[in-house]
């Protein structure tokens, strides 16, 4: 019997991810729940289980709009591993058509290049943008502007957990569709 590592990823992300009591997330906004995917997309077998099932969607979401994608990332620390993740899954599984991997700074280095996007990433590539968790859409937002400032055409953007609090309408508003791996709703029932 093949294992299924959906149902595998979700009690992963519910014994290591979900706290409950009282928070107050980067939005600003308090909240009742925490969900740090960052404790289980940087434990090995989170971060497996996290390309496997994330590129399977990315896969499907390519597939079904006629799409191809050139790279994935997102805005560091919390987009790093899953990006990661699905890019090396990606290799594993197409080696001639994988997709690199980039990662976006919070802002641009002071030295150096002084680049804001680092890796695998050039003008005019069409990239998959990546969020660990959205609430409001601004750090998906963030890192959207940042792709195209640097020449990037964003296809749509891949979310391990959907809070399901309005972050999904505000980046469809501005036409992005939202491809979460899990919601609220998936998570916990409610």
């Amino acid at each position: 019997m093949p294992e299924d590592t959906h149902a595998e990823l979700k009690q992963l992300l519910l014994d290591k991810s979900v706290r409950t009591g009282e928070f107050t997330l980067a939005s600003g906004k308090k909240s009742d729940l925490y969900v740090d995917c960052r404790v289980t997309s940087f434990d090995s077998r989170g971060a497996r289980l996290i390309g496997e099932e994330g590129w399977a969607l990315v896969r499907k979401q390519l597939s079904e709009s006629g799409l191809s994608a050139a790279a994935i990332g997102g805005m560091t620390l919390g987009a790093d591993p899953i990006s990661l993740a699905i890019g090396m899954e990606s290799a594993r599984q197409q080696p001639d058509d994988s997709l690199q991997v980039f990662t976006v700074r919070k802002e641009a280095k002071q030295y150096g290049a002084g680049r804001r996007i680092e890796g695998n990433f050039s003008a005019g590539d069409a990239v998959v943008v990546v969020d660990d968790v959205i609430t409001t859409g601004g750090s998906t937002l963030k890192a959207i502007e940042a792709i195209e400032a640097e020449g990037g055409k964003v296809l749509f953007a891949f979310v391990l957990f959907d809070r399901e609090e309005g972050g999904r309408k505000a980046l469809e508003e501005r036409g992005f569709t939202v491809v979460p791996l899990f919601t609220r709703t998936d998570l916990l029932g409610h």
